[in-house]
């Protein structure tokens, strides 16, 4: 009886050691699971290097969260394996929030834009293009200057329909804004080919072109923020973007990001982002020097 009585009492400790244990656990905390590029600066790298890394950082930190990323190259099938797809044998997804998007983005549910930026072209200081301030000013150059000149463009790029217009394509050096190679990224296009002089000026996102203008070496290269042209817009706002149907998690992000504008566009201003106000104007992009 002893021994039953024994058995029985050291089955009840463990039973509350368990419950004690249980009960002492914290509480999991919530995670903002974050689709991202790892090899795209300025905009997000798997080190969380690129400022769409430190907004994501700074909205988990305001929600008292953890962050979590889901890492795939932007181009064809980013939204399916990522924002789209599910964990493997679960019902839960890879990641919920893309973090760099158009507002005319179809795919998903567009939050309110953090910012407005616009199309920009760069070239190589004391290369002769100094005084080109404006697509207007590379009009006017000596037309056999003009002629020489290579012209490094994104296809698709709204600046092809300009350089279109005024018969200018014959100079084009074409990029292809998404490519197979998982270790090649737009900022190469100034980052080394413009350095290298393969080509002599540059028409880039505003972002990629405002980030490796600024950080190139000696600050050699220089960045000007280009207006829409008639006909031609140039520029665009950014938002992020959730799954159709989550309208709880893009309440939350919309309330983050009107919450956070200073704190967004002073990541923004670190980065050499050309960001425009409504009217259109420059507010701030990469200094020249």
């Amino acid at each position: 009886m002893r021994m039953r009585v024994a058995l029985v009492n050291s089955a009840a400790i463990a039973v509350c050691l368990a419950a004690g244990s249980a009960w002492s656990q914290e509480p999991e905390r919530p995670v903002l699971r974050v689709c991202q590029d790892p090899n795209n600066l300025p905009f997000s790298r798997q080190d969380q290097a690129g400022f769409e890394n430190k907004i994501a950082a700074l909205f988990a930190k305001e929600l008292g969260w953890d962050v979590a990323y889901t890492w795939f190259p932007q181009r064809m099938g980013f939204v399916r394996n990522t924002l789209r797809a599910k964990e493997p044998g679960t019902d839960r997804y890879k990641c919920d929030l893309i973090t760099g998007v158009p507002t005319g983005f179809d795919l998903g549910a567009v939050t309110h834009p953090y910012y407005r930026s616009t199309y920009a072209m760069a070239y190589v200081r004391d290369s002769g293009l100094d005084g080109v301030r404006t697509l207007d000013d590379l009009l006017k150059l000596p037309p056999e200057r003009r002629a020489k000149l290579k012209l490094g463009v994104f296809a698709g790029s709204p600046v092809t329909d300009w350089l279109l217009q005024h018969d200018l394509m014959g100079q084009v050096v074409s990029y292809q804004p998404q490519t197979g190679d998982s270790t090649q990224y737009p900022g190469q296009i100034i980052e080394q080919d413009l350095a290298q002089g393969k080509i002599d000026i540059a028409f880039a996102w505003g972002p990629i072109a405002g980030y490796f203008a600024d950080r190139s070496a000696g600050h050699r290269i220089v960045a000007v923020p280009l207006q829409s042209q008639p006909g031609v817009p140039l520029d665009f706002e950014i938002a992020m973007a959730v799954r159709h149907g989550d309208k709880e998690l893009k309440q939350r992000i919309d309330g983050l990001i009107d919450k956070n504008r200073e704190r967004i566009a002073a990541i923004l201003a670190e980065y050499g982002v050309p960001r425009l106000d409504e009217q259109g104007r420059v507010i701030a992009s990469a200094p020249v020097r």
